[in-house]
């Protein structure tokens, strides 16, 4: 196995955790990354063997709109500064990949500079998309382009160009021999050309022995990205989204949905990069209605199938809200001073960090088969089987304890690796009770880690956000599970009859769809697979970026 399907990673968004101005003046270097150099005992210390750091070249504001490839960004400091954070990253067996915006550039990059100033002349006028000189554009240029997401500010390179494709494959090379990186997450890979992805593959094979290659993919079917000639990984939306209102709704339901409807997608070789947020999303801890559920959802992070990956500051409980479209809060500013003693202190680091030593002493979690064995709308057990022995996980997201009749497989004895209490098995089953809001994660006794200290779960605060209105409140009281499964037939029949179905023309080029008709038809390749819920045909609908739909609705086969 690669050291990936073993990582948990901690994801830093370095411009925010550092405090960067939100404009780069291009000035003398501030030596702001050597401020994270503390951070990296704390993440060894929860149990991260693996760090995401991006974006972190030269830019003008957020860091995706990129000057230069080659170059630190200049409010975090040099080259230097770099290679040795990855250095002193890899002393403490961490590993390291860089975010890749490859996909567009900003307006200081040197290929459009160089448009700018010689216009049709400019020997990098193809290196961008639709390029037209009797055009023009937000900044008044003289010209039009391809921008990326609506925003002038970011210039869509042309992935068909063979000389862009070879620049980007010189910048791996680059980043590996300048600064022993470990792989790559590529930005907005969703809609990367796929000949794009297997040449940067390509790369990846040759310039270190299992270089990462994960990709952000939103929609679509994630095989499609994820395979032997494209990238190794890919981001797990659907699970992230089924972790947090999975609790909310009290439907566990739509978690086991989620895991069966993945795994169907991409088989068992797979290992998806999950996580419950990121620099796009709001924190877990606000998201929540009730904070407790903190618990139970990192239990499942730490437990289900996949790469489970922290964003910076979450394992401290901290909120984000995404306020007047801006991401500001969800990329804080932090003071390691602040939070040095946060394992000790912070019931929610303390939490983390037991989960981290409990998956790397338990193999099964990280290669295990996943097999459900108990299914309610506010409990869920399922086990991670390796080697003939099941280490079961079992969650409850209700005001009130549980009791719940296991099977355990041929094992005699279970430790419950957080709480330290033991189950004899009894005619193949163990019986376990999960207190309010909580978890446990049970391992056989023979293969249990010595090692495991166990802690009293953490209390994490209680707290519900302000209540509905009563009609609303109803709404979305829990269901016991036969109505649940009623209610979802039911769904699946009508859903349909609330759907207006757009004509589109079988013969047109996907390229030249609407937006509205290439969701249409991505709906209906998916009816071709079985009846359509108002969660799938919700998350197509959200998604209205032409360029993304385009290369979702080629993913079906």
């Amino acid at each position: 196995m690669a050291w990936y399907d073993e990582a948990i990673f901690y994801h830093i968004y370095p411009l925010g955790l550092t405090g960067a101005p939100k404009q780069n003046s291009y000035g003398e270097p501030v030596h702001r990354l050597n401020t994270l150099l503390p951070w990296i005992s704390h993440i060894k210390q929860i149990g991260c063997n693996a760090i995401y750091i991006g974006p972190l070249f030269e830019s003008v504001g957020h860091g995706y709109e990129t000057t230069d490839y080659k170059k630190l960004d200049t409010r975090l400091g040099t080259n230097e500064d770099l290679t040795n954070f990855v250095a002193e990253c890899h002393a403490q067996g961490i590993r390291v990949i860089f975010d890749g915006v490859f996909n567009h550039t900003g307006r200081d990059f040197f290929a459009f500079k160089d448009i700018k100033q010689n216009r049709e002349r400019s020997q990098y006028k193809d290196w961008y998309c639709n390029v037209n000189f009797w055009g023009n554009n937000s900044f008044n240029d003289g010209f039009s382009y391809e921008n990326w997401g609506g925003y002038d500010l970011l210039a869509k390179l042309n992935q068909h160009n063979s000389a862009v494709k070879d620049y980007i494959c010189d910048v791996i090379r680059f980043w590996v021999s300048e600064f022993d990186i470990d792989g790559i997450r590529l930005d907005a890979a969703d809609v990367m050309d796929f000949e794009y992805m297997k040449a940067l593959r390509v790369v990846a094979n040759e310039v270190k022995p299992d270089f990462w290659l994960m990709g952000e993919v939103i929609h679509g079917n994630y095989s499609r990205w994820a395979n032997n000639e494209t990238l190794h990984s890919v981001t797990n939306y659907m699970l992230h989204k089924a972790l947090y209102s999975g609790h909310n709704d009290h439907n566990y339901f739509e978690v086991a949905h989620t895991i069966k409807y993945v795994n169907d997608m991409i088989g068992n070789k797979l290992n998806l990069y999950t996580f419950v947020d990121n620099h796009d999303v709001e924190r877990i801890y606000t998201k929540l209605n009730n904070k407790a559920h903190f618990l139970p959802v990192h239990i499942m992070l730490y437990t289900l199938p996949g790469i489970p990956s922290l964003y910076y500051g979450s394992e401290f409980g901290i909120e984000g809200r995404k306020e007047r479209c801006s991401d500001d809060s969800l990329r804080p500013a932090l003071n390691y001073e602040d939070y040095k003693d946060a394992i000790k202190t912070n019931p929610c680091t303390k939490l983390i960090a037991a989960l981290g030593k409990i998956r790397h002493n338990t193999p099964a979690l990280c290669h295990g088969e996943y097999k459900e064995l108990l299914l309610q709308t506010t409990h869920f057990a399922y086990a991670r089987v390796l080697d003939g022995k099941s280490v079961i996980t079992t969650v409850n997201n209700a005001d009130s304890d549980i009791v719940m009749n296991l099977p355990a497989g041929n094992s005699a004895k279970y430790v419950g690796a957080l709480t330290g209490k033991t189950v004899l098995v009894n005619d193949g089953h163990i019986r376990v009770n999960i207190e309010a809001n909580s978890g446990e994660i049970w391992i056989p006794a023979e293969i249990a880690d010595e090692s495991f200290a166990p802690i009293l779960l953490p209390k994490i605060e209680k707290v519900t956000k302000p209540t509905v209105k009563a009609e609303e409140q109803k709404k979305e009281t829990p269901l016991p599970e036969k109505q649940v499964k009623s209610e979802l037939k039911k769904e699946e029949v009508t859903v349909e009859t609330k759907t207006e179905k757009i004509a589109t023309d079988p013969n047109r080029p996907y390229e030249d769809m609407t937006v509205e008709e290439l969701q249409e038809k991505i709906l209906e390749k998916m009816r071709k697979n079985g009846p359509l819920t108002d969660y799938m045909i919700q998350t197509v609908r959200q998604n209205t970026h032409h360029g993304s739909l385009v290369t979702w609705v080629k993913s079906f086969v």
